[in-house]
């Protein structure tokens, strides 16, 4: 009779510190979460994307090009390879490291590249305003905000966070306006105008969609004078009037209008102030279109929930808000919805009219 061999793991599986009913892995699940997004920030601020780019590339190869220590670079390019950004492949100088399809989103160069947005999650001051949070939970006020001001402020100071951030808003304003476009009938509007639409990616998709439609872009004059650029190329700048205002004051007179991700940045009572000076200038058969968060009113996981405490840590009065909230809100505005839509990114499109 012949000895049994010795039980193994199966490969496909990776080793856990406690078993999955265990109630504790739930907590372990959330540590290494945070492990593993370590190892993501390091690969990406390293630029390992980039320098695979052109095909698969030794431990070596690698580290020299990069600057980093061979050893160490190929402790973290394992772990890599369990996130699932590259795969090693034999080659004939040995182990070499690939981009998987995910890893590629990770290169600055690519269409709606991932890169920009994983930065920002990781720089040390956004790392240490996430790690005082429950200060943040003890006093409600932001710890970003009390270090360094407005997060609008920081940007201006930090010319490099505000190239991530411009780039990721603007590939997130992109994903949510054709999904937007494609959801939605504009029928009956002559005039849109986007009340905090930047530099107008929101309102060109729109016009692109919809060639009888004519605009208006309400920002700010630092943001209306980049704008004139971007609408030209977009080809649609002779449709759209560009007007510099605040929305705190007044906002023009329009058809319809479009308050992508504003809500959520402020507080109560400066949210209300951006409605009431909109619902003031809507006529009776206009409406306002809202592309926010609303969160479930139930326990259910929600991206928005955990977008909810970057919100808390970074922003002095940005919230997330549930749907009776926001609700509650629209109708002390002499709102009422009228339809939600789901889009991308846990985003709703809230079609609001005159109450």
């Amino acid at each position: 009779m012949g000895e049994t061999a010795p039980a193994t793991e199966t490969p496909a599986r990776g080793k856990d510190v406690v078993d999955g009913d265990d109630p504790r892995a739930i907590i372990w699940e959330v540590l290494r979460g945070q492990w593993r997004f370590s190892a993501l920030y390091a690969f990406v601020e390293l630029d390992l994307a980039g320098w695979l780019r052109d095909g698969p590339l030794t431990v070596e190869a690698l580290a020299g090009r990069c600057g980093a220590d061979r050893v160490a670079l190929s402790r973290l390019l394992r772990t890599a390879a369990t996130l699932g950004v590259v795969r090693s492949v034999p080659t004939d100088e040995g182990v070499a490291y690939t981009l998987t399809p995910a890893g590629e989103t990770l290169r600055g160069d690519v269409q709606r590249s991932m890169r920009s947005v994983v930065i920002p999650q990781g720089a040390p001051d956004f790392l240490e305003a996430m790690g005082s949070l429950a200060d943040a939970v003890r006093n409600g006020k932001s710890p970003f905000a009390a270090r360094f001001g407005s997060m609008y402020g920081y940007l201006e100071r930090h010319p490099e966070a505000r190239h991530h951030f411009d780039a990721h808003m603007s590939t997130r304003s992109r994903s949510i306006a054709e999904a937007f476009v494609a959801r939605y009938d504009f029928s009956g509007i002559d005039t849109i105008a986007d009340l905090g639409g930047g530099v107008g990616t929101v309102l060109a998709t729109i016009l692109k969609a919809n060639p009888g439609m004519r605009s208006i872009l309400f920002e700010l004059e630092p943001v209306i004078a980049g704008a004139g650029e971007f609408l030209r190329a977009q080809g649609v700048a002779d449709r759209c009037e560009l007007v510099a205002g605040d929305f705190f004051s007044s906002v023009p007179v329009a058809d319809a209008y479009v308050l992508s991700n504003i809500v959520h940045n402020w507080d109560d009572e400066d949210a209300l102030l951006i409605l009431r000076n909109m619902r003031a200038t809507m006529p009776a058969h206009g409406r306002a279109l809202l592309l926010d968060i609303l969160l479930p009113e139930d326990d259910r996981p929600h991206l928005g929930k955990e977008l909810d405490m970057r919100m808390l840590a970074l922003y002095d009065g940005a919230r997330e808000r549930g749907e009776q909230e926001y609700f509650a809100l629209l109708a002390q505005a002499d709102l009422r919805p009228s339809r939600v839509v789901e889009l991308p990114y846990a985003l709703s499109l809230i079609e609001v009219v005159p109450a």
